[in-house]
């Protein structure tokens, strides 16, 4: 017995059922590519993400909410701020948390922020202290977080990435922390610290204190002389 030609409405149906499983399949894959592209920028970040960067990724923001409802894949950290609800805890997460929402306005964790990052002194910061340029000075304050102002833009040689934040380098955060006040004898400790495990040098602890005030540049020689054999 002949099987019947199917009729145009039947064929109607069929391409439209053919395009949504092609559309639902397509949002699936992508999805997936977004989901794992995010993962990847928040591992390097202790687990954070800000908003924007999961914009870049290739989400948008209503998925965004979505995802970070009570049990969802993300954690709404605050207002931009997100974190992969799973993702493993770490010592420093209050830093990469004040830091990213400021980083596109290239900020630095500097002074005693980084001196925590770097394990070098004793010194338990109460706030996250962050560096921006000059044009950046009018920052929205933040709880939590000092800003300082520099007074010329860092160099390439005075920023490094640590535990998944750009900070300063160590010989600029040892000067820099003894100009806010930290006590000289955490500094001294800190400068031993890193000349200890190769964090930095005596030329370039010299080559930091250089251009900083007679003070600075003493506070510096004489740690360099007192760790000397």
């Amino acid at each position: 017995m002949k099987t019947p030609a199917p009729t145009d409405s039947v064929l109607a149906m069929t391409r439209q059922c053919d395009s949504t499983v092609r559309r639902l399949t397509y949002n699936i894959t992508h999805m997936s590519d977004v989901h794992g592209k995010l993962y990847q920028i928040a591992e390097g970040q202790g687990g954070y993400f800000t908003a924007q960067q999961a914009v870049d990724a290739g989400m948008d923001r209503a998925t965004l909410r979505h995802h970070a409802r009570p049990n969802g894949r993300y954690e709404r950290v605050q207002r931009g701020l997100y974190r992969l609800r799973h993702f493993p805890s770490s010592p420093h997460e209050h830093v990469i948390a004040a830091w990213l929402p400021l980083c596109r306005a290239g900020a630095v964790v500097s002074h005693a922020s980084a001196l925590e990052l770097y394990g070098i002194s004793d010194i338990i910061p109460t706030c996250v202290h962050v560096s921006v340029s000059r044009a950046k000075r009018g920052l929205r304050p933040r709880e939590g977080v000092r800003v300082h102002t520099l007074g010329a833009p860092l160099l390439a040689s005075e920023i490094r990435p640590v535990a998944g934040v750009q900070v300063t380098s160590p010989e600029r955060t040892l000067v820099d922390a003894l100009e806010d006040g930290v006590q000289p004898e955490q500094v001294e400790l800190g400068i031993r610290q890193a000349l200890d495990r190769g964090l930095t040098t005596p030329r370039r602890l010299r080559g930091a204190a250089a251009k900083r005030s007679a003070r600075t540049r003493a506070a510096v020689e004489a740690a360099l002389e007192s760790g000397t054999p």
